[in-house]
């Protein structure tokens, strides 16, 4: 997705008789179907889309038919939020901000509101309204380039989410200043894979991994035990599915953020994608990479970036305030912190190159 807050967004693997992952989804207006028995087998499609690998796999009998829905309701998403796009809701917003609101899909409303939930929840570490920022950078793109100092002076009064209006009875959302833009990459791919949720179970489908580009979910148990999948935490140094070490998971999502994957190098200097709202440049920290483990993608992509800027310390404070919500962080120098909720469930490889550390002895 274009503009979109780099996520290593490490191939977090599933290790379970299959190393590698899924998926995308679709709205279905059917009735929920009924539940069909597991298969070893997985029901599978590959897609590029938005930029990213989609992978759906589906491990209940006869479900191709919930594929084709989930990746009909992919790209129907896709379309709404892609900027520069045809069709684009969130270009609609841009392209009129400092001048009126602008009427979206339900869809699209709920995603900006739950954008500006966690702009606000983070203090603004993860800003929605990024864009002209990350629009002037265009890292990931063939066009990439360090801009100016004057250029991103110029922009950043323009970020600000508390700049953003709702009107919840209109469903119209307004940029108040002129030249301001949203970039929901931060967020999108997570909203979309628990839309693509919603669409496997209303088809039936109790067993599956869906995989955006990275954005794990993994639905129901695993076929092979009936019991958890294992999830593989992504090397964020190395090529997709190489792992550092497995959580075990049921029903949940596994979201990475990282600097290695989509970056600019002028130099020699490395410029990694996601971005700083305060300063206009990518973060600075000790962090190479943040899982985030948790129920709903929405929040996990959100969470990712936020923590991602606000490094270790205080990245770790703030996971340990969020609900059913926990985070491995991983250090330059190759130190893996893990907050208490996976203390017991997290496995670190042997031979990963990593150390574990404790929290208590970062200054």
């Amino acid at each position: 997705m274009k503009n979109k807050i780099c996520r290593v967004r490490s191939a977090l693997i599933l290790v379970f008789a299959i190393f590698t992952l899924a998926a995308c989804s679709t709205q279905s207006k059917k009735q929920a179907a009924p539940k069909t028995p597991l298969t070893t087998k997985a029901i599978q499609d590959t897609q590029f889309l938005m930029g990213t690998v989609c992978t759906i796999k589906i491990y209940n009998k006869n479900k191709s038919n919930a594929l084709d829905d989930s990746f009909d309701r992919i790209k129907q998403l896709a379309n709404e939020i892609t900027v520069n796009q045809k069709g684009s809701e969130i270009d609609k917003i841009n392209n009129h901000s400092g001048e009126n609101p602008v009427k979206v899909t339900p869809s699209i409303y709920r995603l900006c509101k739950d954008a500006y939930y966690y702009s606000q929840n983070s203090d603004g570490s993860y800003d929605m309204a990024i864009g002209p920022i990350t629009s002037l950078w265009r890292i990931g793109f063939p066009d990439a380039h360090k801009p100016k100092q004057s250029q991103i002076s110029a922009r950043l009064p323009l970020v600000n989410y508390k700049n953003v209006v709702f009107n919840d009875k209109k469903q119209t959302v307004y940029l108040k200043k002129k030249g301001m833009k949203l970039d929901l990459g931060g967020i999108a791919k997570g909203f979309i894979s628990d839309e693509v949720k919603k669409v496997l179970q209303k088809d039936g489908v109790t067993s599956a991994i869906i995989d955006l580009g990275g954005n794990v979910y993994v639905l129901g148990e695993s076929p092979t035990n009936h019991s958890n999948w294992t999830v593989g935490v992504q090397d964020p140094k190395q090529s997709r599915g190489t792992a550092i070490g497995t959580v075990p998971e049921m029903n949940t999502t596994v979201v990475t953020s990282g600097i290695y994957e989509r970056y600019l190098k002028v130099g020699k200097t490395i410029y990694s994608h996601p971005m700083n709202p305060r300063t206009g440049y990518p973060f600075q920290n000790n962090l190479m990479g943040v899982t985030i483990v948790t129920k709903y993608s929405t929040d996990g992509d959100a969470l990712s970036t936020a923590t991602f800027d606000k490094g270790l310390k205080d990245g770790y404070k703030y996971i340990e305030r969020e609900k059913d919500t926990d985070a491995i962080f991983i250090t330059k120098d190759k130190k893996v912190y893990v907050t208490s909720g996976l203390q017991k469930k997290f496995k670190l490889f042997s031979d990963s190159g990593y150390k574990l550390a404790h929290i208590s002895d970062v200054k």
